[in-house]
């Protein structure tokens, strides 16, 4: 080994010594603040440890046994009932109020928010639509297409846009994907963007031949087609 790397070994050596005496003296200087940090650390887990346990646990499971009750009105279209309850079962408003930290009561803004909008009611459909935060795809993708209908109601046409492409995008299938492109292309012809509808009509037939909206598209991608 020639000397000069003997004196590059020997270098870097000295160097983590160095380093490793700062560190100890650091430690040694700062051992009570350290001590303190680690102390609340352990401390916060531990709070949280015991929320999550003895609080939001018992109120997950209030809130699905309420919420059992509110679906079974939902299921029957009696989406009034399920929003407010029934006088002896809570609807979803006051499930999302009294259990608003729990997975249930993220649920419960979907189911609101679905009520709100079968109701005619778009504005609260779309508060509620927006505050949940879906987990499984195909729920999170129907409820963003969900509030691009209300903001359609609502004569927004270009949210309702935005919101049938996330949509549309969110997860990519035969049943939701095609059924939101084409709402948007409807609504692009709306706003005489006819060369996006077109774009829009014809995804659908080239990626999804055998969907639903398939079967008739080549009649929109026409019309849309004349009036360019």
């Amino acid at each position: 080994m020639s000397k000069n790397k003997k004196k590059q070994g020997q270098d870097g050596f000295e160097n983590v010594e160095v380093a490793l005496s700062k560190a100890e003296i650091y430690i040694e200087q700062n051992q009570k603040s350290l001590t303190i940090i680690i102390l609340a650390i352990v401390a916060v887990v531990g709070l949280y440890m015991g929320y999550k346990r003895f609080y939001l646990e018992p109120k997950e499971k209030e809130a699905q046994s309420e919420m059992f009750i509110a679906e079974k009105y939902f299921e029957i279209d009696s989406f009034a009932i399920a929003l407010e309850g029934d006088g002896q079962y809570l609807g979803f408003i006051d499930i999302i109020d009294e259990y608003g930290a729990t997975k249930t009561a993220n649920l419960a803004n979907y189911y609101a928010g679905i009520s709100y909008l079968r109701l005619g009611e778009y504005e609260n459909a779309v508060e509620y639509l927006e505050d949940f935060d879906g987990n499984d795809r195909i729920v999170a993708a129907i409820a963003l297409g969900a509030t691009g209908d209300a903001y359609s109601e609502l004569g927004e046409i270009k949210k309702a846009i935005s919101y049938y492409e996330k949509a549309s995008s969110y997860t990519e299938n035969r049943l939701t994907t095609p059924a939101y492109l084409k709402k948007a292309g409807i609504l692009y012809e709306e706003l005489g963007q006819y060369k996006k509808a077109i774009s829009t009509y014809k995804d659908i037939k080239k990626q999804f031949p055998d969907s639903e909206e398939a079967i008739d598209i080549q009649k929109y991608i026409s019309g849309a087609e004349l009036k360019l």
